[in-house]
């Protein structure tokens, strides 16, 4: 909820970036930022979520810009768990639903994939992968099961989908390509899930690696000179803000003092002048451009404040 109850100065980065939310945004941002800045109910928030269920209990209709169409995808579950996760509303009924879907959509060896064949015939983003028999992908299972454990959810699905996240979280710690999306949805899962010990030592291991193979821009400065294995078109490199987006990750001992204050410096200047955040990938639709640049301009915010910036 909202630091103080008193209104932003008007020139504050929360007032700019408060009306490009109303100018812009979905409702469901809206409700967002009304939750975290403006005393605003979790309640209003589940109820612009529920808009975008589909009738197996997964996600659809666009909830992750970049996928479009009203077919549920393991995407979406990744973007509605960040929100309800946000809201502290990860239970109940909707969850078990969601379970389920999951499970329905897993492959063979119990982990969800990218994207879901179903997606076929809807527009997506160019770089999001479609095929009939789609292997796992840390980019979708590991942010879900570290999200499910931090809310202590049960669920036989967690067990096989668990398995595949250490296994490919110790790939990556011995060499496995990496993209930058795979680190963040590999820091995801060991955020979240419940052996702390072999979360820390897992996590220790991957930051020496991605610092030894410069997965990730020190200098926001000098982007261009991290590496981004198999990039294809989703953008620029990651920064240490995004793989450590709060101060209590693990991924933020990877990182000292100074780089992490220089990659908050450039988050807070990089503000545009209709007050919102430029979205860290190329535009391939302009509705889904203008969606994600709100959702990246809340998470902008939420990064900026959990590390006591004042917005």
């Amino acid at each position: 909820m909202s630091l103080s109850s008193s209104p932003p100065s008007p020139s504050s980065a929360l007032s700019r970036a408060e009306r490009f939310v109303w100018l812009t945004a979905r409702v469901l941002e809206q409700r967002r930022f009304a939750y975290h800045f403006l005393d605003g109910g979790a309640e209003a928030v589940e109820t612009a979520l529920t808009a975008y269920l589909a009738p197996d209990g997964g996600y659809g209709h666009g909830l992750e810009p970049d996928l479009r169409g009203p077919v549920s995808q393991p995407l979406h579950a990744v973007h509605a768990l960040r929100v309800l996760d946000g809201i502290g509303r990860c239970g109940g009924q909707r969850i078990e639903r969601l379970c389920r879907y999951l499970t329905a959509v897993s492959t063979s060896d119990g982990a969800l994939p990218v994207s879901h064949p179903s997606l076929r015939g809807y527009p997506a983003a160019p770089w999001i992968p479609l095929a009939d028999d789609p292997p796992s992908g840390l980019l979708t299972t590991g942010p879900v099961v570290g999200l499910l454990h931090r809310n202590e959810v049960w669920h036989a699905w967690l067990f096989r989908a668990t398995d595949f996240c250490w296994a490919a979280v110790t790939a990556l710690t011995e060499g496995a390509s990496a993209h930058p999306y795979e680190i963040t949805a590999a820091v995801a899962f060991l955020d979240g899930v419940p052996d702390r010990g072999r979360a820390q030592e897992a996590a220790d291991r991957l930051g020496r690696r991605v610092r030894e193979r410069g997965l990730v821009a020190l200098d926001p400065g000098r982007a261009e000179d991290a590496a981004v294995p198999g990039q294809g078109g989703t953008g620029t490199p990651a920064l240490v803000r995004d793989i450590a987006p709060e101060p209590g990750s693990l991924a933020r001992r990877w990182f000292t003092d100074a780089e992490v204050e220089r990659s908050l410096d450039a988050l807070a200047e990089a503000q545009r002048e209709d007050g919102g955040w430029p979205a860290r990938r190329r535009a391939w639709a302009p509705g889904a451009a203008l969606e994600t640049r709100a959702v990246a301009t809340l998470e902008a915010l939420l990064t900026l404040r959990a590390y006591g910036r004042a917005v």
